[in-house]
């Protein structure tokens, strides 16, 4: 859990925590609670290095060789 949370930060990572914590600066400002929930879905992605970012929904190059 200490390699997932301290490697491979990369720009979308940083972009994610950086929107995340404005979504919950929103929620506490204007009184939106509905903003925590979107905040956490940033957050929890940030955490977890989800996402379509850097090349982590790519398909694989690795072709399977078929059985004659």
């Amino acid at each position: 859990m200490k390699a997932l949370l301290f490697t491979n930060w990369h720009t979308m990572r940083w972009v994610r925590l950086a929107f995340a914590l404005f979504l919950f600066a929103q929620a506490y400002i204007v009184k939106e609670w509905m903003f925590i929930g979107l905040g956490l879905f940033f957050f929890i992605q940030v955490i977890f290095n989800l996402g379509c970012g850097v090349n982590s929904c790519s398909i694989p190059k690795t072709k399977y060789k078929k059985y004659e």
